[in-house]
């Protein structure tokens, strides 16, 4: 088998499957897509709403809680509590197979009868307003929280940490505040691509640092200031002058942070221990390519935030398994051959076109369904009737594919048509990652949620807050702060937010000023610090004398996120190593 170009059938460019996919693709039983790499992960994160919360009755206990479907949706929705429950059965929603209906046209209405879960949790206490959290406590506003995190505040893509606020891809840390891909950190402040620090602020791209400030490409340095070094008395005396509790001396920091970072030596990809890997935030990767965001995984292709994952391509949002294709969502812990799925729990093994299911075998087009074998549609069959049931309905999908609102195809093969997503573009994660306005969106066929009139009250101006942490009331929990945004970014603005006690306490302890947006608005600043998920074929910028493996330019080329156009000095392994130890 070789490598074989196609051209996409929704953005209609040419992309190539690679003689390894199609390896693959055997391997699991499934066809080659029709769908780019690109937009495949579009496709994927367009069922994947993390941001967009609402206040609804739990369909089952009649209770309010907060769900990532609105009040007005037709869904079924249940409370966590509700939904984990045994007070309802999945089967009973069961239905036989309809072949004079397109599957997705079935499957979709098997969808909007079983109940779903308001938000995504699992094994967590005392997060009644965190979505996709794991294991963990004490978590507030933030999202994709796992491995036993706790006092977790406004940050996303958080793993065996504690005390972290308003932070963006964050692994084995404690008290870190504004941290944006970071390892192993204690007590650090604004601190990007840099682990191993301690007692720091403002880092970019540092490793086994600690007091140090406003700094870059360090390596194993203490008490150092805008990259120069002080004596430890000097250095101390130098910081007490360093405010960050005044806003107005805080953006001025910032900026000159900014500016830093765009100074500073950059390495092709931030990688760390890979082997034979492309793309960006990778480590102890093996046979990595094109991923982004993933750690301990091995033979893998097209990964995005995924943990622990081997043999295994398309896959978003997932942990401790393998075989696993086209999956967004819930991690699917200690799954096996789980394909075409918008949420897994934990233990599937052989299962298709599921949703919400876990610990089950042999599941195709289930919704719900947990602890049980050989369903289609949660109807239950024997062995040999689900075995020559699938194969029927694998052709059956192929000789009446569905074919939705902009004339695209769906058969057997193709992950859920975007038309059929329970979110509005806007409410989802490929709005981050793959940003539309209104009219372009509805355009490509996408639903659109308008800005929901919230009605605040009293809402206090974030200019009348006071511009001194010191200076701050107790009474500053009890106001509803304006977001300076006011609604008319294109971020999931919520207009307004308020300071939790928590997060007033941490403030006040590190000399933090109050912020002036809300989460939302602060997660998209955070967003925009990091690079697409995108790679360019670029050169070695590095013309520096004294490396002898160039005399002239460096010539090594590279797969990189730093796009052409970029400012940015983007060096190989090679130089870089060279420069910053």
């Amino acid at each position: 088998m070789r490598d074989e170009p196609r051209t996409c059938q929704n953005c209609k460019q040419e992309f190539t499957i690679a003689a390894t996919d199609f390896a693959f693709y055997d391997k699991i039983k499934v066809p080659p897509p029709t769908f780019c790499h690109e937009c495949r992960l579009q496709r994927r994160l367009v069922w994947r709403n993390e941001r967009a919360l609402y206040r609804r009755a739990c369909d089952l206990c009649k209770k309010e809680t907060l769900s990532v479907y609105d009040a007005q949706s037709s869904l079924a929705v249940y409370c966590v509590p509700c939904w984990y429950s045994d007070k309802w059965d999945p089967l009973s929603y069961g239905v036989a197979y309809d072949f004079d209906k397109p599957f997705f046209t079935q499957y979709r209405a098997l969808f909007e009868r079983v109940p779903r879960m308001a938000i995504a949790q699992m094994r967590s206490q005392n997060a009644p307003y965190a979505n996709f959290i794991d294991s963990s406590r004490n978590v507030y506003l933030a999202v994709s929280v796992i491995r036993e995190s706790e006092d977790i505040f406004y940050a996303k893509n958080v793993g065996h940490s504690s005390r972290i606020f308003d932070s963006f891809d964050v692994v084995d840390s404690e008290q870190c505040y504004e941290n944006i891909s970071v390892d192993k950190n204690y007590n650090c402040l604004f601190a990007q691509y840099s682990r191993n620090c301690i007692d720091s602020s403002f880092l970019y791209d540092c490793v086994n640092c600690s007091n140090c400030y406003m700094s870059s490409n360090l390596r194993n340095k203490q008490y150092y200031i805008r990259n120069k070094p002080y004596r430890k008395e000097e250095y101390l005396a130098r910081m007490t002058t360093m405010s960050m509790g005044s806003f107005s001396e805080l953006q001025a920091l910032q900026k000159e942070f900014s500016k830093l970072a765009q100074a500073s030596l950059n390495k092709y990809a931030h990688f760390t221990n890979t082997i034979e890997a492309t793309g960006d935030d990778l480590r102890d990767a093996i046979n990595i390519q094109h991923s982004f965001n993933s750690y301990h995984v091995e033979n893998g292709k097209y990964l995005f935030r995924t943990l622990e994952m081997r043999d295994s391509m398309d896959t978003t949002n997932a942990g401790f398994s393998e075989l696993f294709y086209e999956f967004i969502s819930g991690g699917g812990h200690k799954g096996r051959m789980v394909r075409f799925c918008t949420y897994g729990l934990e233990g599937l093994d052989d299962v298709q076109y599921v949703d919400f299911c876990g610990n089950s075998s042999n599941l195709f087009g289930c919704i719900a369904v947990r602890g049980k074998k050989y369903c289609i549609f949660n109807k239950q069959y024997s062995k040999e009737e689900y075995e020559q049931l699938v194969f029927k309905v694998i052709a059956q999908m192929d000789s009446m594919p569905y074919k939705d609102q902009q004339g695209r195809t769906y058969g057997y093969g193709e992950f859920f048509p975007i038309e059929l997503s329970p979110f509005a573009y806007n409410e989802t994660v490929a709005q981050e990652y793959f940003p539309l306005d209104e009219t372009t969106a509805r355009a490509k066929g996408h639903r659109w949620k308008l800005m929901v009139e919230r009605n605040y009250s009293n809402v206090k101006s974030a200019s009348d807050l006071s511009d001194k942490i010191q200076e701050v009331p107790d009474t500053i929990v009890k106001d509803t702060i304006g977001c300076v945004h006011g609604g008319t970014c294109n971020e999931q603005c919520t207009s307004a937010f308020k300071i939790i006690q928590q997060e007033l306490a941490f403030y006040r302890q590190m000399n933090l000023a109050l912020p002036r947006l809300c989460p939302n608005c602060r997660h998209f600043n955070r967003l925009r610090q990091k690079n697409p998920l995108k790679l360019w074929h670029r050169a070695c910028m590095c013309e520096r004398a004294g490396h002898d493996w160039h005399t002239d330019k460096c010539s090594i080329a590279f797969e990189t996120t730093y796009s052409p156009d970029r400012q940015e000095m983007v060096y190989c392994e090679q130089c870089y190593q060279a420069e910053v130890i």
